[in-house]
């Protein structure tokens, strides 16, 4: 009996975990990026920018697109359907 648990159970208990771990993970993810975007939009209108909120808006909007930008350029090309074959 041990040996089908530990061949059918353990297996699925596996990838639910991890499943579970990454949604939480991303999740994590998530609420981190909102809340530090957040605090570095406010310090910077108030400390460098001096009530220009466009400015810092716009600063921080930049380093998401270059950020962006970056990842799409080191994006994997997708195969076609006859390099499939």
């Amino acid at each position: 009996m041990a040996l089908v648990r530990d061949r059918t159970v353990r297996p699925v208990t596996l990838v639910a975990r991890a499943v579970v771990f990454g949604v939480l993970a991303a999740a994590g993810s998530l609420v981190l990026t909102v809340l530090v975007s957040v605090a570095l939009v406010r310090i910077l209108t108030v400390y460098a920018f001096s009530g220009r909120v466009w400015a810092s808006d716009f600063l921080v909007g930049a380093v998401f697109v270059a950020t962006g930008l970056v990842a799409w350029s080191r994006r994997a090309p997708r195969r076609t359907v006859e390099a499939r074959r």
